[in-house]
C-alpha cells in the first residue's frame, strides 16, 4: 500500500545528507521495522516526488539505488515493489492477502465485496 510510505516519509532540507539518500535510508528503515512489507507496491516516482516536493530525477535515483541493492524491484509498467523484507509472518500474511485479492479480482469481485468477505472470514469460528 503506497500510503504506508507516504505517511512515514519526509525530507529534511537542513540535513547534511542529500534528499535522495534521506529517502533511500528511510525506505530501508521502513522495511526493517515492518512498515513496508515484501511485495508491497511503492508510489510512482512522480507521485513520491510530488509528495516530497522533490524533482522526479531525485526519486528516480533513489529507486535505482534501492533496485541495485536488491531492496526493491521494478516490474515494468506495474511499478516498483519491495523485494527484500524481513520474511516473517507479516510478510507471509501480506503475500497471502495479495494472492487472495488477485484471485478475487480475477473472479470479477469488486474491492468492496473483497473487503466484506475478509471481514466475514475474520468473524468466522
Amino acid at each position: 500500500m503506497t500510503t504506508s510510505l507516504l505517511a512515514h516519509l519526509t525530507v529534511d532540507p537542513a540535513s547534511d545528507r542529500p534528499p535522495f539518500e534521506q529517502v533511500r535510508l528511510r525506505i530501508v528503515e521502513l522495511i526493517a521495522d515492518g512498515t513496508l512489507l515484501t511485495g508491497e507496491r511503492l508510489p510512482t516516482v512522480r507521485a513520491l516526488a510530488a509528495h516530497l516536493d522533490l524533482a522526479p530525477n531525485t526519486v528516480a535515483k533513489t529507486y535505482r539505488e534501492l533496485e541495485a541493492a536488491g531492496v526493491i524491484e521494478t516490474r515494468g509498467r506495474s511499478g516498483s515493489f519491495v523485494k527484500a523484507g524481513r520474511h516473517d509472518a507479516q510478510d507471509a500474511g501480506f503475500a497471502a492477502a495479495s494472492t487472495y485479492v488477485g484471485t478475487a479480482r480475477e473472479l470479477g469481485l469488486d474491492d468492496d465485496t473483497i473487503v466484506s468477505m475478509v471481514q466475514r472470514a475474520l468473524r468466522a469460528p
